[in-house]
């Protein structure tokens, strides 16, 4: 890892020799941006081309696309899905008839994790156009969804075909192809699909994320170090490429370099529960048993306040908390976070047990809990 990151510097340089401030805004200043791999301007761009004018075809196609790599370029892309999913809604009702908006529609739906719909909607396109390349796309992604791999790799083989011989959607194609193998545990493959996809256009972020997977996948993790450091060169600020590295850090079982990044990832990220998870996680690996209590407290904090369903949280969170009172004697804040524990079971129906005798921990007997406030509102 170390000697990646000294060629760091040098592939930032490599990624950055054709980026261009575009000054006229139009469809093609919006699509070169989705090209070089500027998600953002391309979506600022496409946004203001539809203020301007909301019935505008293929702004809406571009748009659509650029917001779903947008959202998986980072942690926090549903709020990009769901937009996309609103424009293309949008432009279903301005274009009924045009199959692409339908079909883009559908890649939206698949996005929002609506696959049965979006198969659906793939077909009727399908039945109408054959060679549609977007519909073929979706309807691999949904039958993927739905566990049906060999049909997913038959439409995404269909697509590539397509894709190659009309010269279009070749990355997305490749892509998709790359998820089908994955499914079917052809990893050679799938990082065969994704390098392909990767040659049609290096700068998209969410490629080198999937390359990164299917070299993990195949044992080989000096790749997956060399994708993540690619993506840090485009974003020096990504917060998502930071947990993989503490992830791949971790299971390589270097506790120190695993921290380091689980802590760059709260840096960039502070409202981000899954990284202060993760770096408690670490932290309770290492023994450094105070920070782990004091990283899960944080997790658990920030999905009360961000209002996550209960039977969506993460319990470790509690209960590694909880472990790690119990281990250093802190039988308040163990009492405290173990009540929280109980009364989230009686409000809603989870999996998760933690369970004490009914006077509580026996090291703590005798010892009353202070409930936080926030936990007990209905």
């Amino acid at each position: 890892m170390s000697v990646v990151a000294f060629g760091r510097n040098w592939i930032g340089q490599w990624i950055n020799l054709n980026r261009t401030q575009d000054t006229q805004i139009n469809l093609q200043s919006a699509r070169s941006a989705f090209e070089s791999g500027n998600l953002t301007t391309s979506i600022e761009y496409a946004n203001q081309l539809l203020r301007e004018s909301p019935t505008q075809e293929q702004v809406i196609l571009l748009l659509v696309r650029a917001l779903i790599y947008q959202s998986y370029s980072d942690f926090d892309g549903e709020n990009n899905r769901l937009r996309a999913l609103e424009i293309s809604g949008q432009g279903l009702a301005s274009f009924p008839r045009s199959l692409d908006i339908q079909a883009i529609h559908a890649y939206a739906l698949q996005a929002n994790n609506r696959s049965d719909e979006a198969g659906r909607k793939a077909l009727r396109v399908i039945d109408q156009s054959p060679e549609n390349i977007m519909a073929r796309i979706v309807l691999s992604m949904s039958y993927r969804s739905q566990g049906i791999f060999e049909a997913s790799l038959r439409e995404a083989n269909v697509a590539v075909s397509l894709a190659n011989q009309y010269q279009q959607e070749q990355v997305e194609s490749y892509r998709t192809l790359a998820n089908a193998y994955s499914n079917v545990g052809q990893y050679e493959n799938a990082l065969l699909s994704i390098n392909r996809a990767i040659e049609f256009n290096h700068k998209l972020i969410p490629l080198h994320f999937e390359r990164a997977l299917y070299a993990i996948q195949l044992g080989n993790t000096d790749q997956a170090t060399v994708s993540y450091f690619q993506i840090i060169a485009f974003d020096e600020d990504n917060a998502k490429v930071r947990f993989r590295l503490c992830e791949l850090s971790s299971n390589l079982q270097e506790r120190d370099v695993a921290i380091r990044y689980c802590e760059e990832v709260t840096q960039l990220a502070p409202e981000w529960s899954d990284g202060w998870y993760k770096l408690g996680h670490e932290y309770f690996l290492r023994g450094n048993l105070d920070k782990a209590q004091a990283s899960f407290h944080q997790c658990s904090t920030l999905q009360v306040k961000q209002d996550v369903p209960i039977p969506d949280r993460r319990f470790e969170c509690w209960y590694l908390q909880g472990q790690s009172a119990e281990i250093t004697g802190d039988c308040q804040a163990l009492l405290t976070i173990y009540h929280e524990f109980l009364d989230m079971t009686k409000r809603a129906d989870i999996p998760q047990t933690w369970t004490y005798p009914p006077e509580g921990p026996p090291a703590c007997a005798g010892i009353p809990p202070t409930v936080t406030a926030i936990y007990n509102t209905p």
